[in-house]
């Protein structure tokens, strides 16, 4: 895909002070395939604690790294805060990373393999698809990510194994022309239900790890935010 010159990734943060240096550290390292460049979009979502504090001193310490930086005035939620990366993007491909350690940008590589070749206009990371390191947490939660994707993938005939996870990789103007509604945690649910409607969509999955947190670490997902899920599935899908 000779055209494709730059990936934007969009960080969206929210009270991350212990672990967004970490995770840009990370994200910087990273060579992409085929020489891609890396836009980094930032987009703080009026965080509480230091996040803030410490992204200008990162920035400060790296001009070279040219990160965007933004911020919400008002505390609107991580879709909310996606929303904004999203607008801001302008590679030809955009992929989500979460602020903290639970998925590793290394795997940028791995999604990014079936847009080279030409095949895919969407990618998911699947943390349930391969071999790849996967801490073993929460078995509630990893049925309910299952549940919500078997009823995701009835009312979008899509075959996904991950309809939840942060990685997602899709063409920038693609998703840039889609009218995203939900700023918290119903944006998985409503962008897979959007994309999957846009007519000849070439939508790809490849195993990924996972690394994740408990809550004394820093997970901020819950029960609640399970039934929103369902809620969004059901909204996007049957009632758009």
């Amino acid at each position: 895909m000779d055209s494709f010159k730059t990936l934007s990734i969009i960080i969206p943060a929210y009270n991350e002070a212990k672990t967004i240096h970490l995770i840009l550290d990370r994200v910087y390292a990273v060579r992409l395939i085929h020489d891609i460049q890396k836009e980094v979009i930032l987009v703080n979502d009026c965080s509480t604690d230091a996040t803030e504090e410490v992204l200008l001193k990162y920035r400060a310490a790296h001009p070279e790294t040219n990160m965007q930086y933004y911020k919400h005035e008002v505390n609107q939620g991580k879709g909310a805060a996606i929303h904004t990366g999203i607008k801001k993007a302008t590679g030809e491909f955009l992929v989500i990373q979460d602020a903290d350690l639970e998925y590793d940008p290394e795997e940028f590589n791995e999604l990014l393999k079936p847009v080279i070749r030409g095949s895919a206009d969407v990618v998911f990371g699947s943390r349930f698809l391969g071999g790849n390191p996967h801490r073993i947490l929460f078995y509630w939660h990893s049925i309910g990510n299952k549940v919500l994707t078997r009823l995701s993938n009835m009312l979008t005939n899509l075959n996904l194994t991950d309809m939840e996870t942060c990685y997602k990789l899709c063409k920038t103007p693609l998703i840039q022309n889609i009218d995203l509604k939900e700023k918290r945690f119903g944006f998985e649910p409503e962008v897979t239900a959007k994309l999957a409607r846009i007519p000849d969509i070439r939508i790809y999955e490849v195993g990924i790890s996972y690394y994740g947190r408990t809550y004394q670490e820093g997970k901020k997902i819950g029960w609640k935010d399970g039934f929103r899920a369902i809620y969004c599935i059901l909204k996007y899908n049957l009632f758009r």
